[in-house]
């Protein structure tokens, strides 16, 4: 079983996340400039679900010099210095991205939450990670005061629209020729009034069901 956190994506995971979703929706689904989507567009917000390792022991001249600034310096400050003895006064290297399981990305217009795209990587796949991802969209969909939540999904998908059907959504349309390799038709999903209390008690219900299924994991501060 995966250990893993669900935290908001990073410039740092552009390459895996671009990986992932070539795997999920191959070409000729256009490709999604994550890069724009993170830095340019305040409507989306975008998080990944990356694996959890166990935490490395800090090297010993970083601990130092944090646990004993000197009098002039601040302990930020002595962190810096402390990377720099590491590094032999060289520039510290770039913090590599942590391994990526799966993504999610929503589009916030008006008081309706889009599900953009949800993917989970081939081999980390039928292990809760998927419906994971969903539970923090629908989350976060929540505590921006949306009253909709749609996805579009295929519609020899069967599995995700058990799955989008299990968290409240509807078939409420269909996209025809919506997928680009072979034109295939989209249903459109809905929920409505995300914010009530009825939703939301079954919302917390089925979270608490899917950590004592997979085991709990952490959503991260966004």
């Amino acid at each position: 079983m995966a250990i893993y956190s669900i935290r908001a994506m990073e410039l740092r995971d552009i390459s895996q996340v671009s990986q992932i979703e070539r795997e999920a929706f191959p070409p000729p689904w256009p490709a999604t400039n994550f890069k724009r989507e993170l830095v340019s567009n305040s409507l989306t917000y975008y998080f990944v679900a990356n694996e959890e390792t166990p935490e490395q022991k800090e090297p010993a001249p970083v601990i130092e010099a944090v646990n004993n600034p000197g009098p002039s310096k601040s302990r930020l400050e002595a962190l810096r210095f402390g990377l720099r003895r590491l590094f032999g006064g060289r520039e510290m290297p770039a913090v590599p991205s942590q391994f990526i399981l799966g993504f999610a990305g929503l589009w916030f217009m008006v008081d309706e939450a889009h599900l953009a795209n949800i993917a989970v990587r081939e081999t980390s796949r039928h292990q809760g990670i998927g419906e994971r991802l969903l539970i923090a969209a629908i989350e976060v969909s929540i505590e921006r005061k949306a009253k909709f939540f749609t996805l579009e999904v295929r519609v020899s998908n069967r599995v995700a629209q058990s799955l989008y059907r299990k968290y409240g959504l509807i078939e409420v349309g269909t996209r025809r020729g919506y997928y680009m390799d072979n034109k295939e038709d989209a249903v459109i999903m809905t929920a409505e009034g995300i914010t009530s209390t009825p939703y939301v008690k079954r919302f917390q219900d089925l979270k608490q069901a899917h950590a004592q299924k997979w085991g709990n994991q952490v959503f991260l501060a966004r």
